[in-house]
């Protein structure tokens, strides 16, 4: 009786272990791609990417995407989350940017930011996380 339950037993492991190798190559090409930056300019323009190979190509990226002549990259993440506030009534006043390790974390500071850069009344703009924020 034995016998008939080896061929079973061989597919079950198989099928096991095929099942961990795609998991742990997911897992590590979502970590891989773990790089993402936040560019503004003036009256609320941004730029954001995330989930890239590198900083430089986030970069680049959220550069391209910000459609101000004034952007800059003001902040990039590894594993991170950032954030952009700005005023509500007057987008083209006071703002602020935040980064950390979580989004919540990163939305008050930018919301903090954008207080402390004379605004009454700020809201999130934009926000990301990459693969591990």
């Amino acid at each position: 009786m034995a016998e008939v339950y080896r061929p079973f037993a061989r597919v079950l492991v198989v099928a096991a272990l095929l099942a961990a190798t795609a998991t742990l190559m997911l897992v590590t090409v979502q970590t891989a791609r773990a790089a993402g930056a936040l560019a503004i300019g003036k009256c609320g323009a941004y730029g954001e990417a995330f989930d890239f190979r590198s900083i430089a190509d986030a970069s680049k990226s959220a550069l391209a995407k910000c459609k101000d002549e004034s952007c800059r990259v003001v902040a990039t993440v590894k594993r991170g989350c950032a954030a952009l506030a700005v005023d509500y009534a007057n987008p083209c006043g006071s703002h602020g940017w935040g980064k950390g390790p979580r989004l919540g974390a990163s939305q008050n500071v930018a919301l903090r930011s954008c207080y402390t850069d004379g605004a009454k009344d700020c809201v999130i703009r934009t926000f990301f996380c990459d693969a591990k924020g």
